[in-house]
């Protein structure tokens, strides 16, 4: 297994890191063991940076072509106008694919770039309110929900209870179902009203 220490010391070798790799090769750490931030980036060594005996070799086809001299392996990836890039390390022997690298990294890091963008943040937001909240201010929190669902985002209502109120759970059990109806243009119920402790709690989603 390829020393991580050599990125940092060795002059002559230079290792290649990138952080998607394909099936069977494995993630090799470069931290350094004083910063606690994690980055477990895949670490490569190509073509002549390959300094071990012999290698498996697998084919641009994805064939085993077998175990051979890793200078028989280099002149069949130069034959091949590709690069015989180390895939799996820890193999024995090491197991080597002829790939075009160039593109192998680029493709990766475009897979990388998508799969950040494909990532949505849910944004929640939370209206709180009493069981016997005004007319008046439960229209005004229903605008401020109607905003927040066009904006995509989830919304909790929450309604507290205080003392004997929580004695007559259907008054803001009603109250909630009231404001359910009066979004049910913009918003889906994702969660039902039910007790939390001293609350009762509804979940609104976007229906779109």
């Amino acid at each position: 297994m390829p020393d991580n220490r050599l990125a940092y010391s060795h002059p002559k070798i230079f290792l290649v890191a990138i952080t998607l790799g394909v099936e069977g090769e494995q993630a090799i750490s470069t931290r350094d063991p004083r910063k606690t931030n994690k980055d477990t980036r895949i670490i490569r060594r190509i073509n002549r940076q390959i300094n071990v005996p012999e290698v498996r070799l697998v084919g641009i086809d994805g064939k085993q072509l077998g175990v051979m001299r890793t200078s028989e392996a280099l002149s069949i990836a130069a034959s091949h106008e590709t690069d015989l890039v180390e895939v799996a390390p820890q193999a024995k022997p090491p197991v080597c694919r002829l790939m075009d690298y160039g593109k192998f990294l680029y493709e990766s890091q475009k897979r990388e770039r998508d799969a950040r963008k494909s990532q949505v943040k849910v944004e929640i937001k939370e209206i709180r309110l009493r069981p016997k909240t005004s007319e008046h201010d439960v229209q005004f929190k229903v605008q401020n929900v109607r905003k927040f669902l066009a904006r995509g985002a989830k919304v909790k209502i929450r309604i507290r209870f205080r003392g004997r109120e929580v004695t007559h759970p259907e008054v803001a059990r009603d109250l909630l179902t009231l404001i359910s109806e009066e979004l049910k243009d913009v918003a889906i119920v994702e969660k039902s009203p039910s007790m939390e402790g001293m609350t009762m709690l509804m979940i609104l989603g976007p229906n779109s």
